[in-house]
């Protein structure tokens, strides 16, 4: 049915973007095995190429298209695929009963040929149980033992509909725990809270991605920081002292220190943003189990956040200095070039004035060499005109060669500077083309 009236081309990409973070309805017993890859925001073609291959596998016809998420059933296991900016995580479910909660995880039922080629680095593994509300409680000792003898977090979840235990560590089969404990849970309800705890693991541990750049972050800026104390030290005490050390070279230092900040800064900048992102997930997520203290248990919210938050405020101190010491060191470089720019207007004054001086005793030069010019062009005048005159009175003319040359020099030297004057004149109106 076509509709009356424009649509806005974004509209139906807007409305599915509230559906990309879909969940698959639980109902307990079951079991999940979930596995998050971090295959970088350029690998999500690699990851779509490998889950048909999985398909295939199974006779199931690859889909036409794979946008954020894709849930499809292979027999009794369920696969939820989601694909996130930096990541992409597999869900893995399997319903029925089960003796151990961990004893032998879902994923095992996978090809282990297909699960060795899973794109990009596993960053989070996790093995889930859930079991109904019939289930015999669980001892604090017991809890333990189920745990490998870690000590164990917990907290009833949903407001008292299910209670939640981890250990958020990682065991012998590579997989981190939890359990869930149906006492009231609705299939829709389950699979949210499975869901976002499985979340909670996953941004937790992308959260914490951005702690050792930081480590080695403040180790480089802490020398930058002291080379740019030494710098500024040089350029506040250089009048003291005398020129010990060149402009240039201390230019060049902070030229230096700037580039290495900068490229410091690049390295780690994004890594430190997306920690604070994940870092606002987890805590939403947690928020949205409405947790209930369990007597003797530390909450998840209390765990995570005694933990995640100081890491997170390092990448976050980290990132505030790196952007302090580029301000610093832009100041002291607009400073310095200030001081090398006075000094070279001191310099070119300098240049001008002796420039200026050389420019008077040229045009004393010129002077003097513009009367030794008048000079010498009236004594070829007047030669020519002895020469002329001599003709002449050679040839019979009642002429006294050595008496009119004597009377036409003083004429014939006026007329020579009058010429060069006039010509200098012109010169001078005319200018510099």
């Amino acid at each position: 049915m076509s509709l009356p009236f424009k649509e806005h081309p974004l509209r139906h990409q807007l409305v599915n973007e509230l559906h990309v973070r879909t969940y698959m309805p639980l109902r307990a017993p079951a079991r999940l095995s979930h596995v998050a890859a971090v295959c970088g925001e350029r690998g999500s073609g690699r990851t779509v190429r490998h889950l048909h291959e999985l398909l295939e596998r199974h006779g199931i016809p690859r889909p036409e298209r794979i946008e954020q998420y894709y849930l499809v059933s292979l027999g009794d296991l369920r696969i939820l695929w989601e694909r996130h900016t930096e990541f992409v995580s597999y869900t893995f479910s399997l319903p029925g009963p089960f003796t151990h909660p961990f004893a032998d995880p879902v994923i095992t039922q996978l090809p282990a040929d297909w699960l060795a080629e899973i794109p990009g680095e596993v960053i989070a593994a996790i093995s889930l149980a859930l079991e109904p509300a019939d289930t015999p409680e669980y001892s604090l000792d017991e809890l333990t033992a189920l745990f490998g003898g870690h000590p164990v977090i917990g907290s009833e979840v949903v407001g008292g509909l299910a209670r939640a235990y981890s250990d958020l560590r990682i065991h012998e089969d590579g997989f981190s725990r939890l359990l869930l404990r149906d006492q009231g849970l609705s299939p829709n309800q389950a699979g949210r809270l499975a869901k976002r705890l499985l979340e909670v693991s996953s941004y937790r541990a992308m959260a914490l991605l951005g702690l050792p750049p930081a480590r080695e972050a403040n180790v480089c800026l802490s020398d930058a920081e002291r080379r740019l104390v030494a710098v500024s030290s040089h350029m506040a005490c250089q009048e003291d002292r005398g020129q010990e050390v060149l402009e240039s070279d201390l230019l060049a230092e902070l030229t230096d220190l700037a580039a290495e900040i900068e490229a410091v800064a690049a390295r780690t900048s994004y890594r430190f943003e997306a920690s604070r992102a994940y870092y606002n997930l987890v805590m939403q997520r947690l928020d949205q189990l409405r947790q209930r203290r369990i007597e003797g248990l530390q909450t998840f919210t209390e765990f995570l956040d005694a933990r995640l938050a100081p890491a997170v405020a390092t990448c976050d101190s980290t990132a505030k200095r790196q952007q302090g010491l580029a301000e610093r060191a832009a100041r002291l470089t607009s400073l310095l070039r200030a001081r090398v720019e006075v000094e070279l207007q001191k310099q070119n004054r300098s240049l001008l004035e002796s420039m200026n001086r050389r420019t008077k005793l040229q045009l004393r030069l010129q002077e003097t060499v513009e009367g030794l010019s008048v000079i010498a062009i009236g004594y070829y005048g007047v030669g020519l005109l002895a020469y002329l005159l001599k003709g002449l009175e050679a040839h019979g003319r009642h002429i006294d060669a050595t008496y009119v040359t004597g009377l036409s020099a003083p004429l014939i030297v006026l007329i020579a500077w009058f010429g060069i004057r006039r010509m200098k004149s012109r010169l001078l109106k005319s200018g510099p083309e």
